[in-house]
């Protein structure tokens, strides 16, 4: 079996249903593709991401910032445990080929100077401006055009 190329999704935990509806587009996108979710596995953005993947036949892996599997939200077919609160953020990072970033407060922005500096490309949709180093998008299927061009060309 050919392991999936890992998308991290990040942003907010809680959004509007605008926002929730982009990540959901995004994460069905990328199912759809045959690529994993990796994300902090709870609710808004990542939510949205995981619940679009699923409906594309994807698998979604959510990083838990607790110790209880059942906290992810119903869309996580992996939830990952840690009981590192903020701390999971690097392992979304580390876990990932590629991150989109998409709104998101300062658990997002951490998670993009993390991922920037351990040489993960990163898709801004909707969040933090003007980051050096981040690719910008305008809306999640431009989104998905850039992942597919900075995913690593490797057979893993």
């Amino acid at each position: 079996m050919k392991t999936p190329k890992y998308i991290g999704v990040i942003g907010a935990g809680t959004c509007p249903a605008s926002t929730y509806n982009v990540a959901r587009n995004l994460g069905f996108e990328i199912g759809k593709r045959g690529w994993a979710i990796v994300c902090g596995g709870l609710k808004g953005v990542m939510e949205g991401a995981a619940k679009g993947c699923l409906e594309a036949g994807g698998m979604t892996l959510g990083i838990l910032p607790g110790l209880d599997k059942n906290s992810a939200n119903p869309y996580i077919t992996i939830p990952i445990p840690t009981g590192l609160g903020d701390g999971r953020n690097l392992l979304v990072v580390r876990c990932s080929d590629v991150l989109v970033a998409v709104t998101g407060g300062y658990g997002t922005l951490s998670e993009i100077a993390l991922a920037l500096k351990a040489n993960r490309p990163v898709v801004g949709l909707e969040t933090w401006e003007e980051i050096p180093g981040v690719h910008y998008a305008h809306d999640y299927l431009e989104a998905i055009h850039l992942i597919e061009t900075l995913l690593p060309q490797s057979s893993d």
